[in-house]
């Protein structure tokens, strides 16, 4: 089978790993190394090699990855073998493994997948009913430690916290009445079955003899058992990562699944990708000064295959206010005087506090700026909403979907209505749906609430007979049903702005035109909701359809790649971060300062300020320990001061008058 790449076009660590496809096989592949080029390169190898590309799994984190590795497959081989191919991530695998097996765990085929906003719905209701709204407790916090425990492998009914644990244990229960799963119960459970049922664990190992795995350094404990019952002999796995950049450690990734990928898969093939292809010189010499402190890693040396470059500039600022100021005039002075675009620059932070100044300061100088990690598209209301009435039509008794709409627009079903029905369903094991069916039920509330949900009831039942009867299809019968109740005009009378308005509508518009173009497809409107749970965890919006120079966390600027870079706040206690110093995870802490300066292309800037505004107190600040770890070859030690105080140089006159010149000769 054909496929468009060439081992000319790659250097010798990218070929042996090409060429590495049998047995288990580790990639280290260190920051602007070519690593999804390689792994794709591999992929459109093993069709060369006529196996065949429905046997062939690549697992990536995210729906943005494993869309983007879809999409560079595609473009090396032909169309019908890149579709024949499992390209997803961790959790849509083990929705496939789910809809064919969780029988076997007690729960319906057409379970349904809670969203984070469902789990935080339904954690508050438990509170509640658990005294939790005296604790002060937040639902966050619970569902933060159930969710550890589920991905260490570790019953969340044995916390230690006993109120924590009886909450585990009443969420759980709730779940399973409601035939609904978590996110972390998709791994949870695919992994058992795997694990329990051979003849389930034997039709996946056969169905994927060729299994490849990015980002490794990304997963967690349970990842990795899923793995191990995934992959059987002769163990055609190829994992792909780099210890270096495992900043994920408090999510739960277990960097031992890289730095021990021995015990789990014995005699690996090991293949070092060391050729940086992104970063200068002088960068790439500093960031391999610093990661050179942490012990027990996998040695690599990144190498550039760019010389020289400008000095990495450290940047003493007396305060957070100049800081922001600093940064914004060096962005407006680097964009007109080397032409750039606002696009090049990019500033990392910390935390997501640290931003506010900088908004301001680029603000004040109309400097257009994207913030990474705005809220999600599958967070608005009005989507989850439209959402919850398609999965109504699917399954009437999923309670958390059905309490959510309820009342929305208002039909005269008030809250005191819907907790009458939520307990009369858990007094007689029964759905609320069928509750709401239920006259024994309805004949307990007053007329007016008992004709509002006779109503919603002969609503749902006509909408869903439209869709099994009729065959009519989904996107018109929820189009339809959305339309009958007025649930734009209902939502828009709660908008302030025009703006808002139309953002509702499209909202709106956009679920409905995906349903239609998943329907045209031919897949189910189950699959269609399956594929929306997924897709709202997907990370933040899609740089590229932004504008402006990017201000970012350092977490979320893994895998990206910017010309220039500032770095600010390199202080004890932002960075290295005080918890880390307090638990012992300041190795993390210096891989996620490795990764912010390896994103880096061709100059970096790092800042220290003497004080911060902190909690609404200036506090006085002290320079990160990290900076002593630097190698001085490639530094710049300099101030705010020292800056400002500086004469401009030759190049930066003529830049100006030349530029200068330009605007004059334009008017």
């Amino acid at each position: 089978m054909a496929s468009s790449f060439s081992f000319d076009s790659l250097n010798q660590a990218q070929r042996q790993a090409v060429s590495a496809l049998d047995g288990p096989v580790m990639l280290l592949a260190g920051a602007g190394t070519g690593k999804t080029r390689t792994v794709t390169c591999r992929i459109a190898h093993m069709l060369e090699k006529r196996i065949s590309p429905s046997e062939i799994l690549a697992v990536t984190f995210t729906n943005k990855a494993a869309s983007e590795m879809r999409e560079r497959i595609a473009g090396m081989v032909s169309k019908k073998a890149a579709a024949e191919m499992t390209v997803c991530t961790f959790h849509s695998l083990c929705v496939r493994i789910l809809r064919g097996g969780i029988d076997k765990l007690g729960y319906k085929q057409n379970f349904s997948i809670c969203s984070h906003s469902d789990q935080v719905g339904l954690m508050k209701q438990l509170l509640v009913r658990k005294g939790g709204s005296d604790e002060k407790v937040k639902p966050d916090t619970v569902l933060g430690a159930i969710s550890k425990a589920k991905n260490k492998g570790i019953d969340p009914s044995t916390l230690e916290d006993d109120y924590f644990a009886n909450l585990a244990v009443a969420y759980q229960n709730e779940l399973r009445a409601q035939n609904a799963v978590d996110f972390d119960d998709l791994l949870l459970f695919g992994e058992k079955i795997l694990r329990e049922h051979a003849d389930v664990r034997e039709m996946f190992r056969q169905r994927f003899t060729r299994v490849t795995v990015d980002e490794f350094q990304d997963t967690n404990a349970l990842q990795m058992q899923l793995l191990q019952q995934l992959v059987g002999p002769p163990y055609h796995v190829c994992v792909v990562g780099d210890d270096d950049q495992s900043i994920y450690g408090w999510r739960g990734a277990e960097v031992a699944n890289i730095l021990e990928f021995e015990r789990f898969f014995a005699n690996p093939k090991i293949i070092r990708l060391e050729e940086n292809y992104r970063s200068t010189h002088a960068v790439l010499h500093t960031a391999n000064s610093l990661i050179q402190h942490n012990r027990g890693r996998r040695e690599k040396i990144l190498r550039p295959t760019r010389k020289g470059g400008d000095p990495v500039r450290i940047v003493a600022m007396p305060g957070d206010d100049e800081e922001a100021e600093f940064i914004a005039e060096e962005i407006l002075a680097g964009k007109s005087a080397v032409g750039r675009q606002w696009e090049d620059f990019a500033v990392l932070f910390r935390t997501n506090g640290q931003s506010r100044k900088l908004e301001l300061a680029l603000r004040e100088r109309k400097i257009p700026y994207r913030m990474v990690g705005a809220q999600s598209f599958y967070d608005r209301r009005e989507v989850r909403d439209v959402l919850a009435y398609a999965q109504l039509l699917v399954s009437p008794d999923a309670d958390v979907p059905l309490l959510r709409i309820l009342n929305a627009p208002n039909r005269g079903i008030g809250q005191s209505t819907a907790v009458l029905a939520t307990n009369w369903s858990r007094e007689h094991h029964e759905s609320v749906w069928q509750a709401l069916c239920d006259p024994h039920f309805t004949d307990t509330i007053g007329p007016k609430s008992r004709h509002a949900i006779e109503s919603f009831v002969a609503l749902i039942a006509r909408a869903k007979n439209r869709l099994e009867i009729a065959r009519d299809n989904p996107a018109e019968v929820l189009h339809g049903l959305i339309k009958e109740i007025e649930y734009l005009q209902w939502i828009e009378r709660g908008c302030k702005t025009e703006n808002e308005r139309q953002q509702r509508g499209e909202g709106i518009q956009s679920v409905i035109d995906s349903l239609r173009a998943h329907a045209l497809k031919g897949k189910t409107l189950q699959s269609f909701l399956d594929h929306s749970a997924l897709a709202s965890e997907r990370d933040d919006d899609d740089l590229e359809k932004k504008q402006g120079a990017t201000l970012i966390t350092l977490h979320a600027s893994k895998g990206l790649e910017f010309p220039i870079v500032f770095l600010v706040g390199l202080e004890e206690g932002y960075l290295p971060h005080t918890r880390s110093i307090a638990e012992g995870t300041k190795d993390e802490e210096r891989r996620l300062l490795y990764v912010g300066i390896t994103r880096a292309q061709d100059q970096l800037t790092m800042s220290y300020c003497s004080k911060r505004l902190k909690w609404g107190q200036e506090t006085a600040c002290q320079p990160s320990s990290f900076i002593g770890e630097l190698d001085e070859e490639h530094l710049e030690h300099t101030s705010y001061d020292d800056i400002l105080g500086a004469e401009p140089s030759t190049d930066e006159l003529d830049n100006f008058f030349g530029n200068l010149k330009g605007m004059l000769d334009g008017i």
